[in-house]
């Protein structure tokens, strides 16, 4: 075991069924561990593949994933098969099976034909089987960990793909410019003005630590709220931002009420940001800006051919059912939001009565497409404002799927609000959204922003905060 030098000594992990069921890869995210997969752990996996559901696929992925791992490998199955080549140097554990009965006494209130309590009995008969070492269960379901360790056994959650253990660390898009930034920066600054924007770069201790496009602000005698637009090493560039919030700057017909909302109609607003990812509560203004913007993109600069809306159906992506009607009809009622939305947004237009407001109306519906997201595998999409609503209850996986789809000249919009996840398995660590936060900060073509202040109103502010 010379391989195991730096930690005493080799763990084994039992895996329940909902790890694999949750990320097949799992297999191999254990590094120098041993995996143990018990019997009952296959026949459930067997009893989830059937069907179209992201944990059938992952059920069918897991099972193919064993099938290459044993059927490649030389290794005696009792000893325990190298994991090494299958997961390509990223573990160098075994996979053990379960090959022969393993018996422990459990209480005898845990009835024995439950699959929990027969991998429970399991995990306690390899404790007792060899105490020098730790048998431990890996579990997604808290009341199976519970029950564990009311046994005397060491259970722990699958935390691989948590992005953030803690979502206080989500990148948020902002940054205080504090008194003493320009004195520590200062050295070199230049400052010129161009096309009604005004830049400044500077050298010093602070650069490294921004992020391209990061939105910064200083408040006092001189307000400033800018854009980074350059990193080199010490050297950044900062553009001045567009006021949003003065009326002469309305975006079909809404202006930013805060600083937050004139941070995100700048990176909406923006052709040179391709993906934007604004993260908020209830109330914050996501989809109005984004509609807002869309529409002043699509309908006034025709920088867009349409803009195309697509939300989970939450009854998650199985299918959007029976109803009667179009794929269209069919995802009206996931709608209501764009409705309530398009209503603020053509109340603006006063001057052409009834009949104007219509025609408007018309107009906009026939530019706003909305689709399921059943649907968008192998599409490719041209010169669209494709919006991403309630992208929290996304996997990783179907984040990809979705914004993969863009092709050129598309710009991508994901909306959330990572306190409101409605996917069963899905917590705040390993939503998609905050996945596609993470992994995006500091590109050049991308933005986020997360949105503080509700501006609803006085009720649903006061409700946010006592209830």
């Amino acid at each position: 075991m010379a391989s195991h030098s730096k930690s005493n000594v080799c763990k084994l992990f039992v895996l329940d069924t909902n790890v694999l069921l949750h990320d097949p890869t799992c297999l191999f995210r254990f590094e120098e561990h041993d995996v143990f997969i018990p019997i009952i752990t296959l026949e459930e996996l067997d009893t989830h593949k059937k069907g179209m559901s992201e944990v059938a696929r992952n059920a069918r992925q897991a099972s193919r994933f064993l099938d290459e791992i044993v059927s490649s490998s030389t290794d005696d199955i009792e000893d325990g098969i190298s994991l090494k080549a299958p997961s390509r140097d990223a573990a160098s554990g075994k996979l053990r099976l379960q090959t022969q009965a393993l018996h422990a006494v459990l209480p005898s209130s845990l009835p024995i034909g439950k699959a929990d309590n027969q991998i429970l009995g399991i995990v306690m008969a390899l404790k007792q089987a060899d105490a020098s070492r730790p048998a431990i269960l890996v579990s997604k379901d808290i009341n199976m960990r519970i029950k564990a360790r009311a046994l005397g056994l060491d259970a722990e959650d699958y935390f691989n793909d948590k992005v953030l253990e803690d979502t206080d660390l989500l990148y948020g898009g902002t940054r205080e410019i504090d008194g003493d930034f320009w004195e520590r920066n200062g050295r070199d600054l230049k400052s010129w003005q161009e096309g009604g924007r005004t830049y400044y770069q500077f050298k010093g201790p602070d650069a490294p630590k921004l992020l391209l496009n990061q939105l910064l602000w200083q408040e006092g005698e001189q307000p400033l709220q800018a854009r980074v637009l350059r990193l080199d090493g010490k050297e950044a560039v900062l553009e001045t931002l567009k006021d949003y919030s003065h009326q002469k700057n309305n975006v079909w017909g809404i202006v930013a009420r805060n600083r937050e909302q004139n941070f995100a109609l700048n990176l909406l607003m923006n052709p040179d940001i391709d993906f934007v990812t604004l993260l908020g509560q209830a109330g914050t203004g996501k989809t109005l800006l984004t509609l807002a913007a869309g529409l002043a993109l699509t309908l006034e600069q025709k920088l867009y051919s349409e803009i195309i809306m697509t939300r989970v159906t939450v009854p998650v992506g199985e299918d959007i059912g029976f109803l009667p009607g179009t794929e269209e009809e069919k995802m009206l009622p996931w709608m209501g939001a764009l409705e309530d939305n398009l209503d603020v947004l053509n109340k603006s237009e006063e001057d052409g009565g009834d009949w104007g407001r219509a025609a408007t109306r018309d107009l906009i519906r026939s530019r706003i497409k909305v689709k399921s997201l059943n649907f968008m595998r192998g599409r490719t999409f041209l010169n669209k404002y494709l919006i991403i609503d309630e992208a929290q209850n996304l996997t990783p996986k179907q984040m990809k799927t979705l914004i993969t789809r863009a092709g050129p000249g598309t710009k991508v919009v994901c909306l959330g609000n990572i306190s409101q996840i409605d996917t069963p398995y899905l917590t705040e660590g390993s939503s998609g959204i905050s996945y596609v936060v993470d992994r995006f900060k500091g590109w050049e073509h991308s933005g986020h922003i997360t949105l503080q202040r509700g501006e609803r109103s006085r009720l649903a502010d006061h409700a946010a905060e006592v209830l």
